[in-house]
């Protein structure tokens, strides 16, 4: 422990003589002030038990105050973004923009089709709102990079500043945070106050890197880490506990490829699992850990995903007959209601949307949008990958922090991805996993582009 301190300390004594910002060395305000696109992953909380239905166009103080937290923020970006003479942006970010900035085109051209045209043509302006904070961001990291970091302690920051929000609703108004699970009790899902089997898993995932690679005190790490978990396992959602599960994997493996002592120690926790994992099921018995798992539901509803299966069915069938899709956000909403016969097949609550974001890429804007998106998001991860590789072409000593942060924020997206595959939330403007995805993508591609500054500059 002592050794593992004094390795701290002295990474933070070479941050001070190489002139480089260290971790936390910004104050919260501060940074939030200075980066006020990460002010957008606040939300803000909204405070009700209702959701306000989006297909009329109905609003309440609650939906002003988002709009006008979105657009003051977007207002700033593009102050910042006309003042400078020239905007920098390498040729390799500035493919992947303008594919986010014809997925918009596709959702505004939507509206004309939308059950709700208004709506979806407000969603619209949101996304690309959005857009534009994203693209102010590259612009300003790439003239002035930040401690990259520093970046992940306030997303983690922020997490948990919505999970604290959910604690303290929780005896205040029950049933605006949590809903009742057959069979099991409670779910804290968080409402609309904030998406727990988001927020807790990225409290989580933040944490496991942190404390691995030694980035802050370790039992701080550890407090936060295990904090993150018991908010996953308290959403009770299948979805989040298999994707954190799978990004634990990669972090472990991306762990220990750093040295052969991490190496052993992966692998004597991967056979320890193993063999807990198998006196579990031999005490406890494997049928009950199945039933418990699949929340008590019969083989119907695991076959179809409580209902999922259902929904994707339909939205691929009249997807097949018309390929432009149904209207952004506003389209799904109105045109499954013609279909609730199917309602005694469903078990998913709340049907507003696809509850699969690719799936609901494909309602709002048809096969378009769907193929746009996946070569988006294929672009942004092969781009990741490659700048986090121990090989990659940039190989300079000042780059430890960012590739720390690179390496967390692909953790991070892949979770998104993986637990994308069971809501729908990272593609509709106005929902807290919209912005965190934007968020932790501005991050892989605001170091990315850091990077590939740093390497036309080495050879001069």
């Amino acid at each position: 422990m002592h050794t593992k301190q004094s390795a701290w300390l002295r990474d933070n004594h070479r941050h001070e003589v190489l002139g480089t910002q260290r971790p936390g060395r910004l104050s919260v305000l501060r940074f939030l002030a200075r980066y006020p696109i990460f002010l957008l992953g606040f939300g803000p909380p909204i405070f009700r038990s209702q959701t306000v239905d989006a297909t009329t166009g109905v609003t309440d103080f609650w939906s002003i105050l988002q709009i006008g937290w979105l657009t003051l923020i977007t207002l700033r970006a593009i102050y910042r973004l006309v003042w400078p003479e020239s905007i920098l942006i390498p040729k390799q970010i500035r493919s992947i923009l303008k594919l986010a900035f014809f997925l918009g085109l596709l959702f505004l051209a939507s509206s004309l089709y939308s059950g709700s045209p208004l709506v979806s043509a407000a969603y619209s302006v949101f996304y690309f709102f959005t857009l534009i904070c994203v693209i102010e961001f590259i612009v300003d990291v790439y003239r002035n990079p930040p401690n990259w970091v520093e970046c992940l302690f306030h997303l983690r920051f922020i997490a948990l500043f919505l999970f604290l929000a959910v604690v303290l609703v929780l005896p205040i108004s029950p049933q605006s945070v949590m809903m009742g699970a057959p069979g099991l009790g409670i779910r804290l899902h968080g409402g609309t106050v904030a998406p727990m089997p988001v927020v807790c898993p990225m409290i989580a995932i933040i944490s496991a890197y942190i404390f691995l690679h030694f980035l802050e005190p370790r039992p701080r790490a550890v407090f936060f880490f295990f904090a993150g978990m018991v908010g996953t396992l308290a959403t009770q959602a299948r979805g989040a506990e298999v994707a954190l599960l799978l990004v634990f994997s990669l972090i472990a493996m991306d762990w220990a490829r750093t040295s052969r002592r991490a190496g052993y120690m992966v692998i004597f926790g991967f056979n320890a699992c193993i063999f807990l994992g198998g006196a579990i099921i031999g005490g406890v018995g494997g049928g009950r850990i199945w039933s418990f798992f699949n929340r008590g539901q019969d083989a119907r509803g695991i076959e179809s995903a409580s209902g999922r299966t259902e929904i994707w069915k339909f939205v691929i069938q009249y997807c097949m007959a018309h390929p432009q899709g149904m209207g952004y956000v506003a389209g799904f909403r109105i045109l499954f209601r013609e279909y609730f016969t199917l309602e005694p097949l469903l078990q998913v609550t709340h049907i507003g949307n696809t509850h699969n974001v690719f799936v609901q890429y494909l309602a709002d804007a048809g096969w378009a949008a769907l193929a746009i998106y996946l070569i988006m998001l294929a672009k942004v991860l092969a781009l990741g990958f490659r700048f986090a590789a121990k090989r990659a072409p940039v190989s300079f000593d000042l780059d430890s922090t960012s590739r720390h942060a690179l390496r967390c924020a692909l953790a991070l997206l892949v979770y998104f991805l993986v637990e994308g595959l069971d809501i729908s939330d990272f593609a509709a403007p106005l929902r807290i996993p919209f912005y965190f995805q934007n968020l932790v993508i501005a991050i892989i591609l605001g170091v990315s582009a850091q990077m590939i500054a740093t390497s036309r500059i080495r050879p001069t």
